[in-house]
């Protein structure tokens, strides 16, 4: 329910802040207090148009904000769960600040919003009806959801809703296989293309990162015999004129042995020539050693070429067909595998879109069925329902008025979780008129009384826990006006009920009671709230029966409605 208002400078109010209980809340007032300031600042915080009007003059910006205490359950709780939108932990804050060139600013709990989560929030929590401005019931939209809550079995409602989705399910599966089919057929040519040429390739698991092992090895065993090859050139003669190693070797060797004298010489023998030549004669052997040894590394590391080719090749033709595809290497086994998939799938398409045509079918059948009962109900319950409104008109001064609920049948494409039905709710206010739409009534009284018996028929079928009247009980008096006040105060049993009134027999229904005044200080006017006490209740009450002078007989007469 609305627990507060809080208003500032918004046209004569300055500062206002009110409370309010659960029950039937009455707002009386002279013609010009105020009253319609009120319903404008509650409108504002409920996303109506910002009308640059509504600030008061000398003020910068204008605010109004509305707390609200919906149930735990209620559905105003999913609604900010979906947007994101914090909830508050005690009540639920709806606010709005107008500027002064007419630009506003809207806010739940404090978090800024868009104009239309305000209006969606604020049209769960609060329902206005005026003279000049119906919401809710008259919008059709909401004319299905209210007469499921009057008369239809809730288990109907979401088996309907139920079938539904299984069927969309259902169509949305053989829409995908369809796809598939018609997306493989008009591939063929590149997938059997493609296929073969993968299968041709033959990618393997980890492939690239063996191969790339491999060719690293291989170009190492290249280097490395190349540099074996280079020491041995180096032991090598280049050409004939130039004597290896080996070679010098052994010339030296014999040079020296010319300085060794013969056996039975004179000189004796020098100990430096022996060592030296022995010397020379280790070298030599060394020489031949590293030269063996070499020529065994060099065969030992000569690289296969054609095994670095094949390798290189390999890797290159891999990395080219992943480029072609536009995907690692490493997923050109799982390619192939899904393009043989795609192809297969052309082989088995056809049964499996029969099996979901046939499924999709069955929800729809499903569905039907449901749906058909669910209309039955409806048409029982708009029967009962037009009936149940029926009584309340001529209490209301529309004993003229004919209510009729209409349940037609809608058009496949026009089907929904809904069911295959338009609800219609329409009324005829003269004989022989055609029942047309609510909203096309051309008196403004005579729709508020309508919006009154709907609510009081419909009290336990909408979600919205605030109701707001706007001088429902506009042109009528006496009889009238007391059957409208008796049926506040009913509906004010289920739901909080706010009403603006100038009809005493409504006021005295009251279980609280709000006067609006227009006092002047310091040579401005402004509007101010007060609660009335049980004895200036009295006083309120006698006022709207008698005028600007009170009598006892109205006094009386006042405590005659009031009790």
């Amino acid at each position: 329910m609305l627990t507060t208002l809080s208003i500032r400078d918004v046209v004569l109010i300055d500062k206002l802040d009110l409370s309010f209980g659960p029950g039937l809340t009455v707002l009386t007032g002279e013609t010009g207090a105020g009253k319609s300031i009120l319903l404008d600042s509650l409108g504002l915080a409920l996303g109506a148009r910002a009308d640059p009007a509504l600030l008061r003059t000398g003020a910068a910006q204008a605010s109004v904000a509305a707390a609200f205490l919906p149930p735990a359950a209620h559905p105003v709780h999913e609604a900010l769960a979906e947007q994101g939108c914090a909830d508050g932990e005690e009540a639920i804050v709806l606010r709005r600040v107008l500027g002064h060139d007419g630009r506003s600013r809207a806010f739940i709990n404090d978090q800024p919003v868009g104009l239309a989560m305000l209006r969606r929030i604020a049209a769960l929590l609060v329902d206005v009806q005026g003279q000049h401005e119906q919401m809710g019931l008259a919008d059709p939209a909401s004319h299905t959801v209210l007469l499921d809550a009057f008369g239809v079995v809730p288990a109907l409602v979401a088996a309907v809703a139920s079938a539904w989705r299984q069927w969309r399910e259902a169509e949305a599966t053989l829409a995908a296989a369809e796809a598939a089919i018609v997306s493989a057929e008009r591939d063929r040519e590149w997938l059997d293309y493609s296929i073969g040429e993968l299968a041709a390739l033959a990618p393997q698991e980890g492939e690239e990162v063996r191969l790339a092992a491999e060719r690293q090895h291989l170009q190492q065993g290249e280097r490395r015999a190349e540099a074996i090859a280079a020491a041995l050139a180096e032991l090598t003669p280049r050409d004939r004129r130039h004597a290896g190693p080996a070679a010098a070797l052994r010339a030296a060797a014999r040079i020296l042995q010319r300085l060794t004298p013969r056996e039975g010489g004179e000189a004796p023998p020098d100990a430096g020539l022996h060592a030296a030549a022995a010397a020379l004669e280790r070298a030599e052997e060394a020489l031949a050693e590293a030269e063996s040894e070499l020529s065994r590394l060099g065969e030992a590391a000569a690289a296969d070429p054609r095994r670095l080719e094949a390798a290189e090749e390999r890797l290159f033709a891999l990395r080219a067909a992943a480029r072609k595809h536009a995907i690692p290497v490493a997923e050109l086994p799982a390619l192939l595998a899904t393009l043989r998939g795609r192809l297969a799938a052309l082989e088995t398409g056809t049964a499996h879109i029969a099996a979901a045509r046939q499924e999709a079918m069955r929800r729809r059948a499903a569905y039907v069925a449901d749906a058909e009962a669910l209309s039955a109900a409806r048409q029982a319950a708009a029967l009962a329902l037009a009936r149940a409104i029926g009584a309340e008109l001529p209490p209301l001064r529309l004993d003229k008025a004919r209510f009729e609920v209409a349940v037609s049948a809608l058009e496949e494409p026009a089907w929904s979780a809904t069911g295959i039905d338009a609800v219609r709710f329409l009324i005829a206010t003269n004989p022989g008129q055609e029942p047309g739409p609510l909203a096309r009534i051309a008196s403004g009284g005579e729709l508020s009384r309508l919006m009154l018996a709907l609510k009081v028929v419909l009290a336990g079928g909408s979600p919205v826990p605030t109701l707001v009247f706007d001088e429902v009980d506009a042109g009528i008096g006496g009889a009238t006006a007391a059957a409208v006040g008796e049926r506040l105060a009913r509906l004010a049993e289920a739901v909080q009920v706010l009403v603006v009134t100038h009809s005493p027999q409504v006021a005295a229904r009251g279980a609280a009671h709000l006067r609006v005044l227009k006092a002047t200080t310091h040579g401005s006017s402004l509007t101010r709230v007060s609660a009335l006490a049980p004895a200036a209740r009295r006083e309120e009450v006698a006022r709207m029966l008698a005028g600007e002078t009170i009598t006892e007989a109205a006094r009386a007469a006042a405590d005659s409605l009031l009790a």
